[in-house]
């Protein structure tokens, strides 16, 4: 039995790290959302599967071994011989800020098809994660639509991340349209304050996340706020834990880790729907989900970044 099974997008972040005579310099770093929530999670604890497409590649093989080493199942991973690992140039701006420009176009994550699906899998795990990145391309919209309402079936919880990345849609009422279009299905939605405005028409919290639950009846809705922390919504409860002040030196990932945090405090709670968290440990497993995505964004990269179980719980006792 999985705790977490995420499908999508894994990919290579080539990401800026510098200058050397005048020539910026980019180090290769491994991503992709789904991916990344399977690691933060795999980290603190959890276990992980992951379904998706490399290609046979060097970047695959790296890949495929990174997620290995952290303790993610790979076994639903495939390779595609006719086809390329996705390339994401990410760059960083000096307070930390990210940038994307794919190289993505019949490269393999795109490629995933529903008959390429272990569905034993997916009666086999607490929670099916995936974002809207994976939305975008036919067959692994298909393919991911498909394991999302066969995880439904088999009574797993469906969790969401409307990730938003612009250049990969051919507009923005596209993007909308389809990352809307999943919202009905979904338990546990984890969503930005960037990404609110664009799905609700406001980036209040509070009108944001009661339009979400008026018209799509998520039980619980997961607003990140950067270094504000986090504003919560299940039903008519309402929430925020602070957020944790550290030194920036990349975002790439936060969002993530905090998702994959979240997930892996339920099922350490032995939980599955949002309905059995009490109050208090809902707080306390949002609280969590901050800390260990502001440590992410106190180092370079995103996997690379992650902290593992030790880590949060010795920063956790330090706070209090």
């Amino acid at each position: 039995m999985k705790d977490i099974v995420t499908i999508g997008e894994i990919l290579i972040d080539l990401t800026f790290s510098g200058r050397e005579n005048d020539i910026p310099v980019y180090t290769a770093n491994p991503g992709g959302a789904p991916a990344n929530v399977a690691v933060a999670a795999a980290r603190l604890g959890a276990e992980t599967a992951f379904i998706g497409k490399v290609g046979n590649d060097f970047y695959g093989d790296f890949l495929r071994k990174t997620l290995e080493k952290n303790n993610v199942d790979t076994a639903f991973m495939l390779t595609d011989d006719s086809a390329r690992t996705t390339l994401a140039v990410v760059s960083v701006s000096e307070t930390g800020e990210r940038s994307f420009s794919f190289y993505r176009k019949n490269c393999a994550d795109t490629l995933l098809s529903s008959s390429e699906i272990d569905t034993d899998l997916l009666g086999n795990t607490r929670f099916l994660h995936f974002g809207s990145v994976s939305l975008t391309d036919e067959p692994s919209r298909s393919a991911t639509l498909f394991a999302a309402e066969k995880a439904k079936e088999f009574c797993a919880a469906v969790t969401y991340d409307p990730n938003y990345r612009a250049n990969l849609w051919n507009s923005e009422q596209e993007a909308v349209e389809q990352m809307k279009s999943v919202l009905g299905m979904v338990d546990i939605l984890k969503i930005s304050d960037e990404e609110l405005p664009l799905l609700t028409g406001t980036d209040d919290a509070e009108t944001g996340t009661l339009r979400l639950f008026e018209k799509y009846n998520i039980p619980l809705i997961l607003l990140t706020l950067g270094p504000d922390g986090a504003f919560y919504r299940r039903g008519k409860e309402t929430g925020k834990a602070e957020g944790f002040s550290v030194k920036v030196a990349d975002t790439n990932g936060a969002g993530d880790t905090f998702f994959g945090a979240f997930l892996s405090r339920m099922a350490a709670l032995g939980c599955k729907f949002p309905s059995e968290l009490s109050a208090e440990q809902l707080y306390e497993s949002v609280r969590t989900a901050n800390l260990a995505a502001s440590l992410t964004t106190s180092r370079h990269g995103a996997i690379p970044a992650m902290p593992d179980l030790a880590e949060l719980e010795e920063k956790l006792k330090a706070e209090g």
